[in-house]
């Protein structure tokens, strides 16, 4: 069995489960018959990462959201059959994957981004921080699937747009923008899902949908609580303090509206199991796909329209003469 890596809060859970492994071992290489104690033990760890799991802060969340064995958009959550690469201008970004494949049978389009389980993959897909490529390459698959009348699924995980020199070049800001307008028009069900982070404008750029899912564990944020702390106290030391203050929490947004529906993961978080995950996310896709589907593409579009000019609310008030 593939070695876990567990977070600093997991601790008293690494401990027990390294005691469970030795027991196996001797277990496996001897004639004793332990299997009541492992099984007691194994029931304890369970109750521990229960116990540890339900009183989370952000920034422990925030941790699990960036867990290094966390299911990415490829094998776990995209069954894409023809993938599609470049954006016909410049290269193909591989920070974003998307193509053709089936939900429940029907033929659609998954778009989503893709960080690298090791260097050499972290370092081609750019640790999931997309150039103005990938989003234009992103965007060609969402014209192909809207000339096609396919639904459109994304899956996002991103901690931000890549922000270096090259990209700015080619034009960032332009492509995000140009991704997040030509979402808001697109005349098919979008259903978008916050699998892992979903940093500011490099995450709303797939991210403009008619219905939301976060996972348990994931986080959505127009900052990343590093970068926050950095602005606000002048140190990334204070990321623990601004993860608090963002809000950035899946429970926290949808009471906020921001998103239409949490879906649990397994005991531990989805990287305890990325099969489990798959099949809850799965039954929340496929509920809001039910909930969408019948809709008329004015219907969406009036729809998508309401929705995002929902997000930000003032009051109007005149200065007394």
């Amino acid at each position: 069995m593939a070695k876990r890596t567990f977070l600093d809060f997991e601790q008293p859970i690494a401990e027990l489960e390294n005691k469970i492994e030795e027991l196996r071992y001797v277990q496996n290489e001897s004639a004793v018959d332990i299997s009541e104690e492992i099984d007691q033990l194994d029931k304890k760890s369970l109750r521990l990462t229960k116990d540890i799991y339900s009183d989370l802060t952000p920034w422990q969340i925030t941790k699990i959201a960036r867990h290094p064995e966390r299911p990415y958009t490829l094998g776990a959550f995209s069954p894409a059959s023809v993938k599609r690469r470049g954006a016909r201008h410049f290269a193909d970004d591989q920070s974003i994957v998307g193509g053709l494949a089936r939900f429940n049978g029907n033929a659609c389009m998954v778009i989503g981004h893709q960080k690298g389980r090791d260097t050499k993959e972290r370092t081609l897909r750019n640790f999931g921080m997309v150039r103005p490529e990938g989003y234009r390459k992103a965007l060609r698959l969402m014209k192909t699937a809207e000339k096609f009348r396919l639904p459109l699924f994304t899956f996002v995980d991103t901690p931000g747009a890549f922000p270096g020199i090259d990209a700015e070049e080619r034009g960032q800001s332009e492509a995000i923008g140009r991704n997040i307008y030509e979402m808001a028009q697109l005349e098919v069900p979008i259903i978008s899902t916050i699998i892992g982070e979903g940093g500011s404008g490099g995450a709303l750029a797939i991210a403009v949908a008619d219905q939301v899912l976060m996972l348990q564990y994931s986080i959505y944020s127009v900052i990343s609580p590093e970068g926050c702390a950095s602005i606000l106290w002048k140190t990334s030391d204070k990321a623990q303090d601004a993860a608090e203050a963002l809000g950035i929490t899946a429970h926290r947004l949808k009471a906020l509206g921001m998103v239409d529906k949490i879906v649990n993961e397994p005991v531990g978080g989805a990287h305890r199991d990325p099969r489990q995950m798959s099949a809850f996310l799965k039954r929340g896709l496929a509920d809001a796909w039910r909930q969408i589907s019948d809709l008329k593409p004015r219907e969406l579009l009036d729809r998508r329209y309401e929705r995002l000019m929902s997000y930000g609310r003032f009051n109007d008030t005149k200065a007394e003469r």
